[in-house]
């Protein structure tokens, strides 16, 4: 029997994980460009989206796209017997908070929650912008189409949650509006204090910001690639653990760095046509994204995007210039690629809902031994355990070993100093949870 069990555990493995592409590839194919452009046409003809723009009128103004947005999630919710509760999440800013918030005003997201069904107070995130902006940051009356900045991500966001709402899952899925990105990150503020306040398990936030672009302003084209920005390790780490990094390593493997590499070999895995480009920053050179504030309460969140910006194109009125044409317009969204960053969006959430929670209380031993020893927490609903493990300088998780249905293992003939370790848990259906990097140091 004790020569069965190795090849049990692979032929359990090999089920499940044929499942897991089943599906997958499945929700891939029911991503549609047509629906996306669509929506993205909607979003466009209100005119303008600035977060202090017109909130009365049926047809232009950020009023007008939140309510359309409200009633696409609430549309959705009833093709799938009220599958989402669908709400407003708003807070009032008053005027001076910043300088680019020159009236009171109130900045509302738009949500769209689908519980889970065993971990319902355990979420992951997508997100997309719903305001726009011209080349003023204050200017509200302009028209600011907002196509590709933020039409695109709002669009895969909407599209997302038509195609998931197909299905149940294990943890909440949320898919968000959310307004003030071009004032001051303030709807992500508001919700992530809303989830800080009702004590949630944020797994991570997928911060959609620009997916439609294929033209890059330095003459690059490509409808491959995409970048997936991540902070190295959370701002709200102790002074002990700025110390035990000094001497253990994990300058790189903070929690939104794990859910970066989660999107990439997912991505590669199912999407092998495209090309995930893991950047190593929070977000572009001293810019921001509605990530940051989710980021900022200790929470895991990564900005996916376009790899290839076009500036002639983003914060720009729309004018024609020796003979360059500015401005955020439909023209210039490439929809089939915006359709592939939202299949990438899909795979991914349904993949980290359909997951059990990630371990907690990840430890390593292993100190002038010939072998790396692991220890973890049991995670409720999980098959067993893998540990993931790495060269030093690589960017991604390259072995790994199934270990089975245990809370410890021994990885004999690798050594300790040499690499660095992980460990992910493994559903019944065949969905990893994101990898954790060790946090605390045991010895034998």
């Amino acid at each position: 029997m004790k020569r069965l069990l190795p090849f049990l555990l692979v032929l359990s493995a090999i089920m499940a994980s044929a499942q897991e592409s089943t599906d997958l590839y499945r929700i891939i194919d029911a991503v549609s460009a047509e629906r996306i452009e669509r929506d993205i046409t909607t979003l466009a003809n209100f005119g303008t989206r600035h977060t202090l723009s017109d909130t009365l009128s049926q047809t232009r103004g950020i009023g007008a796209a939140r309510r359309w947005i409200k009633s696409e999630f609430d549309k959705i919710s009833r093709d799938c017997g009220d599958c989402l509760e669908v709400f407003y999440q708003k807070d009032f800013i008053k005027k001076g908070d910043n300088q680019r918030i020159v009236k009171d005003v109130w900045i509302v997201n738009v949500v769209a929650i689908q519980w889970g069904t065993t971990n319902p107070n355990s979420f992951i995130i997508m997100s997309g912008d719903i305001d726009s902006r011209v080349s003023n940051p204050t200017d509200y009356t302009s028209d600011s189409p907002g196509a590709n900045d933020n039409a695109s991500g709002m669009a895969g966001t909407i599209e997302a949650a038509r195609v998931l709402s197909k299905y149940k899952f294990e943890n909440s899925i949320i898919y968000v509006g959310l307004s003030g990105e071009e004032q001051g990150l303030y709807g992500g503020k508001g919700l992530a204090a809303y989830a800080k306040e009702r004590e949630w398990n944020i797994i991570g936030i997928l911060n959609n910001d620009m997916i439609g672009n294929i033209r890059g302003v330095d003459g690059v084209v490509s409808n491959r690639d995409f970048r997936i920005f991540s902070e190295p390790v959370p701002p709200t780490e102790t002074e002990q653990q700025r110390r035990s990094r000094r001497f253990y390593g994990g300058e790189v493997d903070g929690i939104s760095r794990q859910l970066a590499r989660y999107v990439h070999k997912t991505t590669q895995q199912y999407m092998p046509e495209m090309n995930p480009m893991m950047i190593y920053r929070l977000d572009r050179f001293g810019r921001g994204g509605h990530h940051r504030p989710f980021n900022d309460a200790g929470f895991a969140g990564i900005r996916i995007m376009e790899a290839h910006e076009n500036y002639t194109q983003q914060h720009q009125d729309i004018r024609t210039e020796n003979g360059i044409e500015y401005g955020d317009k439909l023209e210039h969204v490439n929809f089939e690629f915006a359709k592939k960053l939202t299949a990438v969006n899909a795979i991914n959430l349904a993949s980290i809902a359909w997951a059990p929670l990630s371990p907690a209380e990840v430890k390593i031993g292993g100190i002038v031994e010939p072998y790396a020893k692991l220890k973890w927490e049991a995670v409720p609903g999980a098959k067993g355990y893998k540990i993931y493990w790495r060269d030093t300088t690589s960017p991604t998780w390259d072995y790994s070993r199934y270990v089975g249905n245990t809370t410890e293992h021994t990885l004999e003939g690798i050594v300790i100093d040499n690499y660095f370790f992980g460990v992910s848990a493994v559903g019944e259906n065949g969905f990893e949870s994101p990898v954790v990097f060790p946090g605390g140091i045991f010895r034998n």
